[in-house]
């Protein structure tokens, strides 16, 4: 199945950047029917405008404003220019206002020009805006702090950001197109005109909206008469278009199932930040990286369903990984991270607060509408077990404590936070990301005491390590806090000091397996009778 499906995502992503030319064309002959020939291949003199606008469709050249000409615009050249677009008071009060690109012949303007092309694209979002930090113990002013309640009481209220990038393209390549199987995603970019017996495709003008990043935008103040406006062009293939087209039209479809717009700018920041080569192999890599999640998932799960006993198994670290992993998701919870960091986080939560349930033997009875918790009883072996377990917390705690408290104190005279609690929260999973690896000692320690790993779930940490060397390359395409990106290549640290023990301590059939079960146990068969 595995197989299947990475077949197929290479089939439709081939079908998307590979364009059938027409036969006709390929046979030989100018007038070839049925074939829609390019009109750039008639090499015109154009012109590029740029006009601004508060209405969404206009006629004629009444309420625009010019902000950029090219007059000898070339296609094939690439170029970058800022100017300064005046903003209307309709725009100042949470209005919106739209470009409208031509590309049109030399000395005519645009509406007076049969054979120009045009594209609208607003230059204004609603956003809500970012919470400012301050400074939690030196405080503000009686000014400061009124103005911070009317921000506070407006947070949630999506205000007018302005975009300040605005990036163009034009399909330059001499294309034939078959007139009877036009590419559906082109289709709606083109504008045809019928020049004696042929068709030809006027200029494919198309605006790159995954440049539009939320790093770019700039919130509207109803005193902001000017905004700066980056105009950047650049020339497209035909293949890299019709990509971008489906692109485009992906994160226009998560925005749909509900995305924000910061959710919807990590997605584009994967396409836009990244090379073409590497992102191809980044979805090559991603296929094995959701085949490794399916099964490190499901030995997890399986290995924990049937564990019966805590012989060789560190309670603490299984109760610090289940902590450490709450916190995380409440530190992404409240910086706002992802959608694509912060579902999974959420689930590998739930999870570790049920393997805390099988770790402490906890069992719930109802007695009416109060919940009654019991705890299991443990076995010397299980008690031998937390006893080294407690040995390795007690020398740690001297370590880690000193650390936690300290690294807090030292944010919270030097960093700004927008509230207490996103201090606290930050401190926690600082203290989690930089001392961590610190909690997988006493599992270590319990390994060193018992001379043995056999207890311990070798193929759901054979799928992690991998999916965790797959993370690294992540790390650097995926928007996500420094502290987070730097733990992924922590658990790498992590999992090559646990193969070094599989190696140190060979394997004994008389100790206990991860199941709480051991060889020597096993029944053995009756004999059969001769």
């Amino acid at each position: 199945v595995f197989a299947v499906y990475v077949a197929h995502t290479c089939w439709v992503m081939y079908g998307i950047v590979y364009t059938r030319p027409c036969p006709a064309a390929a046979a030989g002959g100018g007038g070839a029917a049925g074939c829609v020939w390019p009109y750039l291949a008639r090499r015109p003199k154009l012109q590029l405008s740029v006009y601004t606008t508060t209405r969404s469709n206009i006629g004629a050249e009444s309420n625009i404003d010019l902000v950029l000409n090219v007059d000898d615009f070339d296609i094939e050249s690439k170029f970058e220019r800022t100017v300064n677009v005046s903003v209307p008071k309709k725009t100042r009060n949470n209005g919106t206002l739209y470009a409208y690109i031509f590309l049109h012949h030399a000395g005519i303007l645009p509406w007076h020009d049969s054979k120009q092309v045009h594209i609208v694209s607003p230059l204004t979002t609603y956003m809500v805006p970012k919470p400012e930090e301050i400074n939690l113990l030196t405080g503000e002013s009686a000014t400061q702090q009124i103005e911070a309640e009317k921000q506070t009481n407006a947070l949630d209220e999506p205000v007018s950001h302005w975009r300040s990038r605005l990036t163009l393209n034009v399909m330059v390549e001499d294309f034939v197109f078959d007139g009877s199987s036009l590419p559906a995603d082109v289709h709606r970019y083109m504008k045809m005109v019928q020049l004696g017996k042929t068709v030809h495709y006027l200029p494919i003008l198309f605006i790159d909206q995954l440049s539009n990043r939320v790093k770019d935008l700039m919130v509207i103040n109803r005193s902001t008469t000017e905004l700066p406006l980056t105009v950047s062009y650049d020339k497209i293939s035909l293949g890299k278009l019709r990509f971008w087209i489906h692109m485009q039209d992906a994160v226009y479809s998560l925005q749909q199932f509900g995305f924000s717009e910061k959710d919807a700018d990590e997605v584009k920041g994967i396409f836009v930040d990244t090379n073409l080569y590497f992102l191809a192999l980044t979805f090559f890599v991603a296929a094995f990286h959701l085949l490794f999640d399916f099964l490190a998932f499901k030995n997890d799960i399986s290995f924990w369903k049937k564990k019966r006993s805590m012989i060789g198994m560190s309670t603490k670290a299984v109760l610090w990984r289940c902590f450490s992993t709450v916190v995380i998701f409440l530190f992404l919870l409240d910086e706002q991270t992802s959608l694509l960091v912060l579902i999974p986080a959420g689930i590998g939560a739930v999870i570790e607060l049920w393997k805390v349930k099988k770790a402490l033997k906890m069992t719930v009875k109802w007695q009416g509408l109060r919940p009654k918790i019991q705890f299991g009883t443990y076995t010397d072996s299980e008690k031998k077990t937390e006893e080294y377990d407690t040995q390795a917390m007690k020398y740690l705690s001297y370590l880690l404590y000193p650390l936690c408290i300290g690294g807090a104190g030292y944010s919270l005279l030097n960093v700004k936070y927008k509230s207490w609690y996103s201090w606290l929260i930050n401190s926690f999973v600082n203290g989690v990301y930089a001392f961590g690896f610190l909690f997988m000692l006493p599992q270590l320690f319990v390994n060193y005491k018992m001379k043995s790993v056999a207890h311990l779930p070798w193929k759901a940490f054979t799928y992690k390590a991998f999916n965790t060397f797959i993370d690294d390359i992540f790390a650097f395409i995926i928007t996500m806090p420094t502290s987070h990106r730097l733990a992924c290549f922590r658990d790498d640290v992590v999992f090559l000091v646990y193969l070094y023990q599989r190696w140190l301590y060979p394997v004994d059939k008389s100790r206990v397996n991860e199941y709480g079960e051991s060889y020597e146990e096993k029944p053995k068969k009756k004999a059969h009778r001769e």
